[in-house]
């Protein structure tokens, strides 16, 4: 196929016509189409991205990489002969792993299958990797698949790796130059892909999961003890603590949920899903033959299931996962790239000790995050919040450094210990810092620079040792530009900074939902929103951020009757957004959804619980162009 048939082609089908394409690709090329404006007819030549960030990326995908590492040079063992070469590439689409034959270097590097070569679809458009990113599949874009004539003579297979927690981790990727004309002459890599995906999803858990009992699942007996189709962990409590992919699709198809939603699955009962107590499942250890392992799912299928049983701790040690992640980073958001973004650094950074500003909107949570810090940094000390805007000015000083006995009128005769001394061995969180008086300013200079404090109207100062943590919702920059925030006292406190969105821009609206919700709901009565409730909180602008939702819940479970929240039991100020609910069609919700997103398919797919492909067929349905 030549370059104006093949751009033909794609501008047919993104009118709507059938070109005979697999579906996979006839998505793909509508998204770069619609969603990331492409043209077809301008040539994208492979991107390399910088020594500098390629760095960037490897750093973050060390471990997978290090867990990996054995399947993949197997893997490629094994297809290296037939000329191909291997791509494990991050979330974004970065080439982090490379493994080829060096006399092709110069014509893999052009090509794009190098270290560092990033394949995200609005980049480099229809390809394998991009797609994998995008749907979550293993699969094949085979030559004219691609989007782009600079990627034709490809043909690339990938199959998505999973985290433990359900996210998407990494992307698997093996291509060719060039290849044979028919794409069912890729079967054999893709099952050979998704295999090597498989194992390494498996190490990864076994490696997390040392302290839980796993389970790992398959559906013959030959095959169980040698190659599971599928594992979980569970801790003592009997809670799903991680699961490979296969794992989750087993999970999600028990009890008829969507394995996309791994917040559904993860910290869940695990005799939620089988017929069997969590001692039964514990049995299932090789102390009994693989055949009389089975077990019954809870939507009426038969496996078979071998129990790893917990390694023991050390006596004295307390009970503690070896997760990189803690598990108080579960409780940062859903499973989202910018949540798992945030888990990533905070995970790296509570531990060091450096000082961290959080920015953001009043109401986005930062002292929450702050405490999460606090919790994850292993200090013994305690937590200490002060809302630098909330004491007065002449008092802030005094609060904050303490004061000798009878520094100033009203001083307490014993003198008083201030809040920096109170955060010794812990954390001292000053929240809106921006407000914070230019001489206290300078009084919280010197405390950090010595090491040391001087209480009001004291002579000796004393040692102190703490962690800072401050936040602001206005700009620290612009106020040090204009001369009301000391410039040496900023790069103090901002040794890392971490930004948190307002909540319309978070992706994990709906986990943030379903958590406030059971906080104000009870065991005995569960709060849940009848489905018009549930349209209007989605689509409102909360301009109040996550304090103005929790409100909102909390609001609405007091009036609400047995527990279901409907329109009438939400806040006043969202009756503007009734004009949502004045069609039920399904045509209206989309319309209406679409215009509450400016347009936005990503925001508008992650609001209707569905994906952008889907969204993108209803759209079509219904004949429905994207507002601007």
């Amino acid at each position: 196929m030549g370059f104006a048939d093949h751009v033909k082609e794609i501008e047919r089908v993104g009118r709507g016509s059938n070109t005979g394409r697999d579906a996979i690709v006839v998505e793909s090329w509508r998204r770069c189409l619609e969603t990331y404006q492409l043209d077809p007819a301008k040539a994208r030549e492979a991107v390399i991205v910088s020594q500098t960030r390629l760095r960037e990326h490897r750093q973050q995908a060390e471990d997978l990489v290090h867990i990996a590492r054995s399947g993949l040079e197997r893997l490629y063992r094994q297809v290296a002969e037939q000329n191909y070469v291997l791509l494990l590439s991050d979330r974004q689409g970065v080439t982090v792993e490379f493994l080829g034959d060096p006399s092709f270097n110069n014509n893999l590097r052009k090509a794009g299958l190098y270290l560092g070569s990033e394949w995200a679809e609005p980049r480099a458009g229809t390809c394998a990797v991009g797609a994998c990113i995008a749907t979550g599949e293993a699969l094949t874009i085979h030559q004219t698949d691609h989007f782009d004539i600079t990627h034709t003579p490809l043909s690339c297979t990938a199959a998505p790796i999973y985290d433990t927690q359900g996210a998407l981790a990494a992307v698997l990727d093996i291509s060719l130059l060039s290849s044979p004309i028919l794409k069912a002459s890729q079967n054999m890599a893709r099952h050979l892909v998704s295999s090597t995906v498989r194992r390494i999803e498996l190490a990864n858990l076994m490696a997390n999961s040392r302290h839980d009992l796993v389970l790992r699942f398959a559906g013959a007996p030959e095959f169980l003890d040698v190659d599971p189709e599928a594992a979980i962990s569970a801790d003592g409590g009997g809670h799903i603590t991680g699961m490979t992919h296969g794992g989750a699709r087993l999970l999600a198809a028990s009890r008829g949920l969507d394995w996309r939603r791994p917040e559904l699955l993860i910290g869940q009962l695990v005799t939620d899903f089988f017929e069997a107590g969590l001692d039964e499942l514990a049995s299932l250890t090789r102390a009994s033959l693989p055949q009389d392992r089975r077990i019954a799912v809870r939507d009426g299928s038969m496996l078979f299931a071998h129990a790893i049983e917990p390694q023991q701790r050390t006596v004295g040690v307390p009970l503690a996962r070896p997760s990189r992640q803690p598990p108080a980073m579960n409780r940062l958001g859903g499973n989202v790239p910018a949540v798992d973004n945030l888990r990533r650094k905070v995970t790296k950074l509570a531990p060091s000790g450096l000082p961290i500003l959080l920015q953001g909107e009043t109401g986005t949570g930062k002292e929450y995050l702050a405490r999460i810090v606090h919790e994850v940094s292993g200090l013994s000390g305690r937590f200490v919040a002060v809302n630098c805007a909330a004491i007065p000015e002449q008092l802030i000083e005094s609060e904050l450094f303490g004061h000798a006995p009878g520094a100033f009128t009203g001083a307490l005769a014993k003198g008083r210990k201030g809040l920096v001394e109170e955060a010794q061995g812990g954390t001292l969180f000053l929240d809106e810092i921006g407000d914070m008086p230019y001489s206290a300013q300078s009084r919280l200079l010197r405390v950090l620079a010595e090491g040391e404090v001087l209480p009001v109207g004291g002579t000796v100062p004393r040692r102190v040792d703490f962690r800072i943590i401050s936040a602001s919702h206005r700009s620290l920059v612009d106020m040090v530009a204009a001369g009301a925030f000391r410039q040496d006292l900023y790069y103090r406190l901002n040794a890392a900074v971490l930004s948190l969105p307002p909540l319309c821009q978070r992706e994990d609206l709906p986990w943030l939902l379903e958590r406030l919700l059971e906080k104000h709901g009870t065991a005995a009565r569960p709060l849940r929103l009848s489905s018009a409730a549930r349209r209007l909180v989605l689509n409102y602008a909360w301009p109040g951020n996550i304090r103005e939702l929790d409100n909102a819940i909390a609001f609405a479970a007091a009036l609400c009757d047995d527990g279901l929240v409907e329109v009438a039991d939400l806040p006043d100020q969202l009756s503007g957004m009734s004009s949502i609910l004045s069609d039920d069609s399904p045509e209206a919700d989309l319309r209406a959804v679409l215009v509450a997103c400016k347009g936005n398919v990503s925001e508008a797919a992650r609001r209707l619980g569905i994906d952008r492909t889907t969204l993108h067929r209803r759209m079509r349905r219904f004949r429905l162009d994207r507002p601007h």
